[in-house]
C-alpha cells in the first residue's frame, strides 16, 4: 500500500465544487487529495490580432502558485517557465475540445491559480478548467451572446509515474520527487489524447512499461470524465 493507503491504480478522493467564486462567468474548487486549484473563466470580448477578422474564438490559459500552497514560500508574480510550460498545456487541452467557430471573436480566459500543492496541480487544473469553461459557456449562451455551447468532447488529466519500480497514478509531491519515470496524460471523452508528457526522470523506460502507464492513466482519466458527465448533465449533452 501507498502512504495513505492508497493501491497503486487508485486517485485520491476527487472532489469539485462548481460556481465558486461568485463574480467569475464560470468556476470551480478542485481537490485531488491536498491538492486544491481554484479554477475561473473569464469572457474577453476580442481575440488576438491573428484571429482578428476571422470569425473564430480563442481559449487560453493562466497558472500560479500561491507564496504558500508549498511547503515553503515562493515568490508572488514570479514568472517562471515551469508556470509558462504548464498554462499552455491548459490553454491547448482546452481548446482541442472546444469549437472556435462557434464561439465567435471572443476570448475565455481559464485562471488556475494553486491554493495548495501536493502533486498533479497541471492535471487538476486541466479537469477542473473545463468544468469552469462549460459553465461560462452555458451562461453566455443563456445571455444570448452564443446560441450554443460549443465543445465537443470532455476532457481531463491525470499523473502515472514509475516509483521504486512499481506503476502509480496520480503521484502526490512526496511520490513524484521520488519517481524514476514521471509522466502526464490529457485525454479526451472518446479516448483520444491531447498530450502525453513523460520523462524518465531518474531511469529510462521501455515501451512495455509505457503502455503500463498509459493504460493506466486511461482507467483512470474516464473515471474523471464520468464525474465530469454527472456535475455537468443539467447543461452538457454530449
Amino acid at each position: 500500500m501507498r502512504l495513505g493507503g492508497r493501491k497503486e491504480t487508485q486517485i485520491r478522493e476527487v472532489k469539485i465544487k462548481r460556481n465558486y467564486i461568485d463574480w467569475a462567468e464560470g468556476s470551480c474548487l478542485i481537490e485531488l487529495g491536498k491538492t486544491r486549484v481554484i479554477c475561473t473563466a473569464s469572457l474577453e470580448e476580442s481575440v488576438p490580432q491573428f484571429l482578428r477578422g476571422s470569425g473564430r474564438g480563442w481559449v487560453t490559459a493562466e497558472y500560479g502558485m500561491l507564496p504558500r500552497s508549498c511547503q515553503t514560500r515562493i515568490f508572488r508574480s514570479r514568472d517562471s517557465g515551469r508556470s509558462h510550460e504548464i498554462q499552455r498545456l491548459i490553454g491547448r487541452s482546452l481548446r482541442a475540445i472546444t469549437l472556435m467557430e462557434r464561439l465567435g471573436e471572443r476570448t475565455i480566459w481559464i485562471d488556475c491559480d494553486v491554493i495548495q500543492a501536493d502533486g498533479g496541480t497541471r492535471t487538476a487544473a486541466i479537469t477542473g478548467g473545463f468544468i469552469a469553461l462549460v459553465d461560462a459557456l452555458s451562461k453566455l449562451k443563456a445571455r444570448g451572446i452564443i446560441y450554443e455551447i460549443p465543445i465537443e468532447d470532455f476532457i481531463a488529466a491525470i499523473s502515472v509515474g514509475i516509483v521504486n519500480k512499481r506503476v502509480f497514478v496520480d503521484l502526490t509531491y512526496e511520490e513524484d520527487s521520488s519517481a524514476e519515470v514521471d509522466m502526464n496524460v490529457v485525454m479526451t471523452g472518446k479516448g483520444e489524447f491531447v498530450e502525453i508528457q513523460g520523462t524518465g526522470e531518474k531511469s529510462t523506460f521501455n515501451k512495455k512499461e509505457m503502455e503500463m502507464l498509459i493504460d493506466l492513466a486511461k482507467a483512470r482519466i474516464e473515471d474523471l470524465i464520468n464525474l465530469q458527465r454527472q456535475l455537468l448533465k443539467d447543461i452538457l449533452f454530449i
